[in-house]
C-alpha cells in the first residue's frame, strides 16, 4: 500500500494580517487557521506532518499531528517536513493559509498521480491578462491567458522526485516560488487539475474575512 504523507507549510509570520502571531495560529472561523487543512489532510493521508516557526512546535493541539520546526524558506521548511516521513512514496504539500481546501480536490491530486507525472498541481485558469514587464515597469510581453494557470495547494508528487528537488542550496530553496517549480527545474513532469477560485490563500486581513464567511 502507498504511504501518504501530508506536508502543510505552516511557517507564514503573519504580519501582513497584522497579526500578533504566525499566520497558522490566527483564528478563522472560530479555530485557528492551521486546523482547518489539518483537518482535511488527515482524512485523506495516512500521516501528518507540519512545519510550523521555529518555537511554535507545542503551539499544537492535534495529538495526531507531527511537528517540525520550519526552515529559512517555504520549501526549506517543506523539506524538513518530508524528512520526518522517510518512508513516505507521496506527498501532499499544502498551505495551511488556504483554509479552504477540500477533501475532494485533495483527492482529484491524488488521482491525476499516476504514469509518467511526476507532480500534481492544484491550479486556477487566469481571468485577467498578465504582462510582463522590465525594470522600468515597461511591457515586454502579454502571455495568451489560455496558458497561464494561478498555482494553489495541495501539491501532490512522487516523494522521491520531491525530495530531489529539495536536494538544493539555501539560495535556490528561498527563490522558488513553490514546489512544483523545483520539481519543473530538476526535469519533472507536472500536471495542472482544474480548482476552484475560491481555494484562495489567506495573506490580507480581506482574504482573512472572505475566508471566516466561506466556512462560518
Amino acid at each position: 500500500m502507498t504511504s501518504v504523507v501530508g506536508v502543510i507549510a505552516a511557517g507564514g509570520s503573519g504580519e501582513r494580517l497584522g497579526a500578533d502571531r504566525p499566520k497558522a495560529f490566527v483564528v478563522c472561523g472560530g479555530r485557528p487557521l492551521l486546523e482547518w487543512s489539518v483537518d482535511v489532510l488527515s482524512e485523506v493521508c495516512d500521516e501528518v506532518v507540519v512545519a510550523v516557526p521555529a518555537g511554535h512546535e507545542e503551539d499544537i493541539a492535534a495529538p495526531d499531528v507531527r511537528v517540525v520546526a520550519g526552515g529559512a524558506s517555504r520549501s526549506d521548511s517543506v523539506r524538513r517536513a518530508l524528512a520526518a516521513a522517510p518512508d513516505a512514496a507521496v506527498a501532499v504539500v499544502h498551505d495551511a493559509a488556504r483554509p479552504l481546501v477540500t477533501r475532494e480536490l485533495v483527492e482529484r491530486c491524488l488521482a491525476a498521480l499516476g504514469g509518467d507525472v511526476d507532480g500534481v498541481v492544484a491550479a486556477a485558469p487566469v481571468s485577467d491578462t498578465i504582462h510582463a514587464v522590465d525594470a522600468e515597469l515597461t511591457v515586454r510581453a502579454s502571455p495568451p491567458r489560455s496558458e497561464l494557470w494561478a498555482a494553489q495547494t495541495p501539491q501532490v508528487f512522487r516523494a522521491d522526485v520531491l525530495r530531489r528537488a529539495l536536494d538544493a542550496d539555501a539560495q535556490t530553496l528561498a527563490a522558488a516560488t513553490d514546489d512544483a517549480a523545483l520539481v519543473v527545474a530538476a526535469g519533472g513532469r507536472v500536471r495542472i487539475v482544474c480548482a476552484p477560485r475560491e481555494n484562495i490563500k489567506v495573506t490580507t486581513r480581506a482574504d482573512l474575512l472572505v475566508a471566516e464567511s466561506a466556512l462560518c
